[in-house]
């Protein structure tokens, strides 16, 4: 009772704007129901009152989840970096953090960000989706107090590092929970009456069959994995098949925001609407071998982990390759054209998320082993896909109620994390070549000679990066409390 006070407190608290501005009207859902597309040709949104309110609470909820990942993020930089990880002698707290920061910055923001999308197509069923908001809370708000409450014991498995603990595995399945009963109602409602000339639409549509798949292999895998596994094998096992599958999530609304922006610039990608669509649902069309994986492979065999990862390299990656180099032409072609000083923030979201996502890329195709070239590669490709969200999170904030995005720190905000993240990303790959192990901090690296100087780099483009982080932050919620008037 007293958690669903709370949510409903807050989801008051969030949306109160619609109620104030004169900019954003109360509309009826009946009003929308027949809208064709999710946005026009510039990026404007058509979505009713309803959906954007709750839209507006999941983006709150995103930003809460960034900021608690950015203060774990500061401890871990602390631990890796020169001078500072003697304050870390051990292990153990350097895990911890990183366990919630990983879980914070990736699994959480990018799937409630999902929710925000979700949330603003289809005609929405406000109890079952408030139900959903109010599981998706809770699981992120106790995925962060956990270590304060007693939960340790860190497993460092690969996409879902967890603290083998109950408090903290309850909290992940809430949250869980609710992005997944967010997701089947997006499905429900928008795969009747499909348009294939709103990829924005289609594209969500897939982002939701990717998460719904997720889950059903979560199931099938701890259902069917041998009990006698525990410890890290066991969240291994139980999250490599669910993990790999997700990043198809991740890249696609990736990709989603990518056209989206592209618009909201004025400079749509040189292909139309309806071949967009294609293209996004050739990017989930390899997840048709899920099924047959699990009926053919037991979850603790060395062939499920060979061909989940084969899956990954050769399926997620044709789309995101073509539809870069789409973006990058339209870039190319309207490069003189000047941009708006109140599109800035978001056209340099766009280009930085561009670029890490390339980077992290190029860099996958030279991993050997388990050094830190490996974090190099994917912390490239999720900052890519972090930047696009945060550019979308600027291009939607004025649309659901919030004050526009703007000023110096708006449009420097994308720069500072971007480049700070290259540092970071550019110290990790010249470590790993240099032999430095993944997942160590304090005495465990051995530093010394060249690869001290390499890791001191990478703890100057951490903080970097946790400055853009913080000034990410600050903006969002300065546009929040400023609302449109």
């Amino acid at each position: 009772m007293v958690m669903g006070f709370t949510t409903k407190f807050w989801y008051a608290r969030c949306t109160s704007g619609y109620r104030e501005t004169g900019r954003v009207k109360e509309r009826g859902d009946s009003e929308m129901t027949q809208r064709k597309t999710l946005a026009d040709a510039s990026g404007r949104l058509n979505a009713t009152a309803d959906q954007r309110r709750l839209a507006s609470a999941w983006l709150v909820l995103g930003t809460i989840a960034l900021a608690l990942a950015g203060i774990f993020a500061i401890l871990l930089v602390v631990a890796r970096a020169p001078g500072t990880q003697a304050l870390f002698p051990t292990q153990g707290f350097f895990r911890i953090a990183l366990v919630v920061h990983v879980d914070q910055s990736v699994l959480i923001w990018f799937l409630v960000f999902s929710g925000v999308l979700w949330s603003l197509t289809g005609r929405v069923s406000l109890l079952a989706s408030r139900l959903a908001f109010a599981l998706a809370v809770a699981g992120c708000l106790l995925v962060a107090a956990a270590p304060f409450l007693g939960a340790g014991d860190p497993r460092l498995n690969n996409y879902v590092p967890v603290l083998d603990h109950s408090l903290f595995l309850v909290a992940l399945g809430l949250f869980g929970l609710g992005v997944l009963v967010q997701a089947a109602l997006h499905t429900a409602h928008s795969a009747i009456g499909l348009n294939f000339r709103d990829p924005l639409t289609i594209g969500l549509l897939t982002v939701a069959v990717a998460v719904a798949l997720a889950g059903l292999s979560l199931y099938w895998t701890s259902t069917n994995l041998a009990p006698a596994w525990e410890g890290k094998a066991y969240y291994e096992y139980l999250f490599w098949g669910p993990g790999h599958i997700l990043q198809f999530a991740y890249t696609q609304i990736m990709l989603v925001a990518w056209i989206w922006l592209a618009r909201a610039t004025g400079r749509p990608l040189p292909l139309p609407d309806l071949w967009l669509s294609v293209l996004l649902v050739l990017g989930i069309l390899p997840l048709l071998m899920v099924p047959v994986l699990h009926g053919s492979y037991a979850p603790d065999s060395a062939e499920l982990r060979i061909a989940y990862t084969k899956l990954m390299q050769h399926g997620n990656a044709p789309v995101p390759i073509l539809i870069g180099l789409l973006l990058t032409v339209s870039l190319v072609r309207n490069r003189r054209r000047p941009v708006a000083s109140e599109q800035r923030p978001i056209h340099n979201a766009l280009i930085a998320s561009l670029v890490l996502f390339a980077v992290g890329g190029l860099i996958g195709f030279s991993i050997v082993g388990g050094n830190t070239v490996v974090p190099a590669h994917y912390h490239g490709s999720i900052v890519g896909v972090t930047l696009a969200l945060m550019g979308l999170t600027y291009h939607l904030l004025p649309q659901l109620g919030h004050g526009r995005v703007e000023g110096r720190i708006a449009r420097w905000q994308a720069l500072v994390y971007g480049s700070g993240q290259l540092l970071h990303i550019a110290g990790l790959a010249a470590s790993g070549f240099l032999g430095i192990q993944r997942k160590t901090a304090g005495a465990a690296q051995e530093l010394g000679g060249s690869t001290k100087a390499f890791m001191g780099v990478m703890g100057l483009g951490g903080l970097l990066a946790i400055v853009g982080g913080i000034l990410f932050v600050w903006v969002v919620l300065r546009a929040i409390g400023r609302r449109m008037v």
